[in-house]
């Protein structure tokens, strides 16, 4: 390759070289400011807003490949990774200004250049995750992905909890990320390739197939699971979740399970790919029953998820079985092959990062007034708190799936591409599983407004940094509720036009 063609390829990156410039910019800020560390969060901010507009960029594109001279690239800029790219730079820009607010982030107000500069880490890992088309690539990203959040998930040292949670997480995803790195080798033993376009065109070949091929898939597979918190990897979730600090336990929720997600796709897709028929159903090459395994799988999860929360104490545990589950609702989407199910899996997204997040975010402003995140001291907040305690009954509310919440309309697509599937019996699994959550949900919100606190609390009110940011989270949840037009149009568009 000729150095102009390096430079044509490098359009396809633009957003990882801005986000790669900003962590330098951070770095370089805090060593020179030293112990002022006012104007890191806006320089993250600013990036994160750069970053945007190339990202915006990439929705024009329809692109195979990160290579300009016509060879087949690692990179695949298209709008279907462009979608989720923004959905971790949203996320992103709300979790600064969640860290402005904690009182977690604040005990260690010396260390944030190192928060900082790990967040934008795992945003560059995320980014590679989502644009990944080459099985070196996806495993160097996990890692990037990988290494920041098992610090981030440790940041405040001076917890018991958040030296446990950190190393757990370190236990299991060095785990699976060797596991992962087994099936890749296995493959590239059968192949001699790495690169998923190529990969697939060896898979039309018929001596692959058997117990060593579907073993290696396996092993990749659970590599995915482990960041998308998907049974029977999730067992690192609930302590993770709980101890690590609020803000990064958000980020994971919704920012590394969007990247995980967008990378579990295009493994499938890119790779197994035969054709796609007319009304949009994908033709998978006849190696591994797909349909059957991630049925099995999505099932497994969000019945462990919603099951397992039934019996939870802490908000924190709670919400991280809650997501549990809604990684396998989300599964669904993928297990019905189909664009339709694709289609439901972005709108699902978009709306699930502003009901999670504004959970977590409302969790974390009652933890920094009462110093708790037990359900049991919720009780009497919704006189106390009563604009906190309105905000998280909309999330709650949203998260099961209760119109006119945006979290219907998300249930809604995800039902109807089932339904369309004719998989009935799964989409009733699916909506029996969605009345079991409803139960633990309604019990913070009885605990809130229901129950008497056993002493009386005084009225508290919100900072207008706090009450600015639900109101930016609040509203997205009841717009969408009702006007939904455009995110499934953006989200149709984006699946007419991906790369591959």
């Amino acid at each position: 390759m000729n150095f102009q063609s390096l430079i044509n390829s490098l359009q396809y990156i633009k957003p990882e070289i801005v986000i790669a410039v900003v962590i330098v910019l951070v770095v370089t800020t805090d060593l020179i400011m030293g112990k002022n560390k006012s104007l890191l969060p806006w320089i993250s901010i600013a990036g994160l807003i750069v970053a945007s507009f190339f990202v915006i960029e990439q929705f024009s594109f329809k692109a195979v490949s990160s290579n300009a001279n016509g060879s087949i690239g690692m990179i695949t800029a298209d709008p279907f990774g462009a979608f989720f790219k923004i959905i971790v730079i949203v996320s992103s820009i709300i979790i600064v200004f969640f860290s402005l607010s904690s009182n977690e982030i604040k005990e260690a107000f010396e260390r944030h250049g190192e928060y900082y500069t790990l967040i934008f880490g795992m945003i560059l890992g995320m980014f590679f995750m989502i644009s990944s088309a080459d099985l070196i690539l996806i495993y160097l990203s996990i890692e990037l992905l990988s290494l920041s959040s098992y610090i981030l998930a440790g940041f405040t040292k001076h917890s018991l909890r958040n030296s446990e949670a950190s190393l757990k997480y370190i236990i299991y995803g060095g785990a699976s990320s060797g596991i992962m790195l087994f099936g890749i080798s296995i493959i590239y033993g059968l192949t001699g390739t790495t690169n998923l376009y190529l990969l697939n065109s060896f898979f039309h070949l018929p001596q692959f197939g058997g117990f060593i091929f579907w073993l290696a898939c396996i092993l990749i597979f659970a590599g995915i699971g482990f960041k998308i918190s998907a049974a029977p990897f999730h067992f690192w979730t609930p302590d993770v979740y709980e101890g690590a600090p609020i803000t990064i336990t958000a980020y994971l929720s919704i920012a590394s399970k969007a990247a995980g997600f967008a990378l579990l796709i295009r493994f499938i897709k890119v790779t197994f790919i035969d054709s796609v028929d007319a009304s949009g159903y994908w033709q998978l090459l006849n190696l591994i029953d797909w349909k059957s395994f991630l049925i099995l799988i999505s099932i497994l999860t969000m019945t462990l998820g919603n099951f397992a929360a039934l019996w939870q104490s802490n908000m924190k545990r709670l919400l991280a079985y809650s997501s549990i589950a809604h990684a396998g609702y989300l599964l669904l989407g993928l297990a019905v092959l189909s664009d339709q199910g694709l289609i439901a899996i972005l709108i699902y997204f978009a709306i699930y990062a502003f009901m999670n997040l504004g959970a977590f975010f409302v969790v974390m402003i009652i933890a920094n007034k009462i110093g708790s995140e037990e359900i049991d001291d919720y009780k009497g907040l919704g006189y106390s708190m009563p604009f906190l305690s309105f905000s998280i009954a909309v999330f709650l509310i949203s998260l099961t799936g209760i119109p006119p919440t945006a979290g219907f309309i998300a249930k809604l697509y995800l039902f109807i591409a089932l339904v369309d599937a004719k998989m009935i019996a799964v989409a009733v699994i699916a909506l029996l599983n969605t009345v079991v959550s409803l139960y633990y949900y309604i019990k913070v919100l009885k605990n809130m407004y229901l129950v008497r606190p056993e002493k009386e609390m005084p009225a508290v009110l919100v900072s207008p940094a706090a009450f600015a940011m639900l109101i930016v989270l609040l509203v997205p949840i009841f717009l969408f509720g009702i006007y939904f037009t455009p995110l499934v149009n953006l989200a149709k568009s984006s699946i007419g036009l991906m790369g591959f």
